[in-house]
């Protein structure tokens, strides 16, 4: 039995090595005329030194935060391991960012000049390169997870031996969370910045069309979308699949504590599906084709012919794992994966149905346009209020089901049905997150396609080749915005999973102190009913009811930060790219070339100074709440954050999407096509958009798994200082 671990080990080096051969096979394409070389060197090189910049500054936090787990190592209030493994989460998210957003400004001149041939030979440069970002993400959480599970297994004690391997390997899931946070609200604002500002300034003061290299801000705009949408996404659901591994893990642990055989199959379950995940996603990826002329159903139709695949077999391949695992209720487990499965689809369709803009809600909002900005802003946030209702429904529907399958649809609450049942809801983040490897590329393909629409303008490219592009471009907004819905579904499940396991992380740091639970109750035989009840967890205790308050306002805190940080950081974009128009002759001509160096150095300087406040509040807040509130009060806080920025983000992340999408149906030529007074209205929405789907809204989901992650890490610092 022990030996599944070196097959997740060989799948984790199974998806590093496709990975490395599509990354090689796209650097032999061609890339185009020394124009389009030119333009994207200078995306690579602003993206590269934004990139650098902020690891200088996360770097510095991550030293901080690992010499404070120490001490409390030192003092027995945490295991010895916990800074180490911290520190390898952070660097491993760090880098699946890394090479997802060098991978991606590599691939975008290679996309626009192989539009230059046919569609189809765009689409696959800029979807194999967005499979780079995937595979790298989960073939390194899966190298860090099987490695650490190898060395855990040799040093921990026997007592309580799976239990603390899988406590401890959550801190790994912290690291790779404040890694996610720092890139997702560094990236979110560098990239809106640059957006808003060449928005607002060329396309409604100057009538000059998106991506044109009159722009100052062209560039720095496209370097926005590679360390935004590249770096940050990656390093967001790095830590969402890391996390939804090891959540589930600790819970199957605890679970089947009583029968050390089948703890230890339920604390590898997880981990296989996952390596069998890699292997699927690899198929979809080869399935992923399409023809001349597609238009966007059946270019999306192409990308849900590969995601689809991989999620049917993975549905497939999870009973015969769970039969051959021979885990207790083997049917009823596999189940509640394929809840998690189809709850991904659900949210996936939903997303596509309100932000695309084929379908019905977003071209309305397109033709608010006729009665001004106004008009579509206050049609953007309905939209976006209306589609919150799918997702939160399908997330609470999959959440019993889940449970119910897990303890075989026994109805009766009691110890151990609702560790089973939480084992399945775990079980069940884990298959919507299985074939991430493809899914993820589906969601990387779109920041590649975008800049491959940017360079094919600025480099003067054929009519039709910009129209190839434009083609693809519109994809990848949809890929994005049902990229951003997945990710926050997962996030919701995820944290939910990271919520019952903070109880557990609880009852060993009682014991790691030597102490029991406030009525008495050994730690070390406490259920999660004792657990409860000892703490007087429920509605009726003021202190959680307090707890749920704060999590709820860090959620609009936090948004209402990072989105001031975007207005702050573009009212100096568009007064850079007011001054460049304004002073520098020849620019509106195409006479001058425009500084671009300087509009790229504002966005970078921008993020680096307003990432660091919002994130910091995300790792503060916890702490200071289980300090002065303690246990009842972080589950309350917890609870208020995940249920608050679960819908807050996924409203955010849609009426954005709808949004910018309604620009694009509108410069298409419906309802008088660029230039027009309601292209003009639209790209206010758009503008107004961006921090919602790009900055804000992502980051929430990061935002409700820190807060878990950093309250279980500190979970021995709250039970030495507040034990009832």
């Amino acid at each position: 039995m022990e030996n599944v671990i070196y097959l997740v080990l060989a799948a984790s080096v199974l998806a590093l090595g496709f990975a490395f051969f599509f990354y090689k096979r796209m650097l032999k394409a061609d890339e185009g005329t020394d124009l389009m070389k030119k333009i994207a060197l200078y995306v690579r090189r602003g993206a590269m030194a934004y990139l650098k910049q902020q690891y200088k500054v996360v770097i510095i936090v991550f030293i901080i935060l690992a010499a404070i787990f120490g001490v409390m190592s030192m003092f027995g209030l945490q295991n010895g391991w916990v800074w180490f493994a911290f520190l390898t989460g952070g660097f491993f998210s760090g880098l699946a960012g890394f090479f997802g957003m060098k991978t991606a400004t590599y691939a975008s001149a290679r996309t626009a000049n192989a539009a230059r041939k046919s569609l189809n030979d765009g689409l696959q440069v800029a979807f194999r390169s967005g499979a780079v970002m995937g595979l790298t993400v989960v073939g390194l959480a899966l190298l860090d997870i099987s490695v650490w599970f190898l060395v855990l297994d040799h040093v921990i004690p026997a007592e309580n031996h799976l239990i603390i391997i899988t406590t401890t390997m959550l801190t790994f899931g912290m690291g790779a969370s404040t890694q996610a946070l720092f890139a997702r609200v560094g990236g979110g604002i560098y990239t809106k910045a640059a957006d808003v500002g060449a928005d607002l300034v060329g396309k409604t003061e100057y009538n000059i069309p998106e991506d044109d290299p009159r722009n100052p801000a062209t560039i720095a705009d496209n370097v926005g979308d590679n360390v935004g949408d590249v770096a940050g996404m990656g390093a967001d659901l790095y830590e969402s699949y890391a996390g939804s591994i090891l959540a589930t893990a600790a819970l199957g642990a605890s679970a089947f504590a009583a029968n050390q055989a089948m703890q230890l199959k339920a604390v590898f379950a997880p981990m296989l599906i996952a390596a069998v995940g890699v292997l699927l996603s690899l198929i979809g990826i080869f399935l992923v084709k399409t023809k001349e002329g597609a238009g966007m159903k059946q270019l999306l139709g192409a990308l849900s012919r590969g995601t689809n695949t991989s999620s049917v077999l993975i549905a497939i391949a999870t009973f015969v794992i769970f039969w051959a695992l021979g885990i207790e209720n083997w049917v009823g487990i596999s189940f509640s994966v394929v809840v998690g499965l189809l709850a991904g689809v659900i949210i996936g369709k939903s997303t596509e149905y309100y932000t695309s803009q084929t379908f019905k809600p977003t071209q309305k909002v397109a033709e608010s346009s006729k009665t001004g900005p106004a008009t579509v802003i206050i049609s953007g946030l309905g939209l976006g209020m209306l589609s919150t209702a799918i997702p939160v429904v399908t997330v609470g529907v999959a959440i019993i089901l889940a449970y119910l399958c897990a303890n075989g649809f026994n109805v009766e609450f009691n110890a151990a049905n609702l560790s089973m049942g939480l084992y399945g809801i775990g079980i069940a983040a884990v298959g919507m997150l299985s074939t991430l490897g493809i899914t993820l590329a589906t969601d990387a393909y779109g920041p590649i396609a975008d800049n491959a629409g940017g360079n094919a303008e600025m480099s003067g490219l054929d009519p039709e080749v910009r129209q190839r592009t434009d083609a693809l471009d519109a994809l990848g907004n949809t890929t994005a915005a049902t990229g951003k819905g997945f990710a926050i579904g997962s996030a919701a499940l995820t944290a939910l999973a990271l919520l019952a396991s903070y109880v557990e992380e609880i009852k060993i740091a009682l014991i790691r102190v030597g102490q029991d639970l406030p009525n008495g109750v050994e730690a070390a035989k406490a259920t999660l009913v004792d657990f409860m009840e000892a703490y007087n967890v429920n509605l009726m205790n003021p202190i959680v009811l307090v707890g749920v308050f704060i999590g709820a306002m860090m959620a609009f805190v936090f948004c209402g930060m990072t989105m001031n940080a975007v207005g702050r950081a573009a009212q100096k974009m568009v007064e850079e790219v007011r001054r460049q128009f304004s002073t520098i002759k020849g620019i509106l001509e195409g006479k001058a070339e425009p500084d671009y160096e300087r509009c790229v150095e504002i966005s970078t300087k921008g993020a680096q100074r307003e990432m660091l406040v919002p994130s910091i509040l995300a790792i503060v807040v916890p702490i200071a709440t289980g300090l002065i509130l303690g246990v009842p009060g972080v589950l309350g806080l917890l609870i208020g954050g995940l249920s608050c920025g679960f819908v807050l983000a996924v409203f955010m992340a849609n009426a954005g999407g709808a949004w910018d999408n309604a620009k694009k149906y509108v410069e298409e030529g419906n309802f008088g096509g660029k230039g027009s007074d309601n292209h003009k209205a639209t790209v206010v929405g758009d503008t107004v958009g961006d921090p919602f789907k790009d900055t804000s809204g992502p980051s929430l989901n990061i935002l409700i798994k820190l807060m878990s992650m950093v309250s279980i890490v500190m979970a021995g610092l709250t039970v030495a200082f507040h034990v009832i």
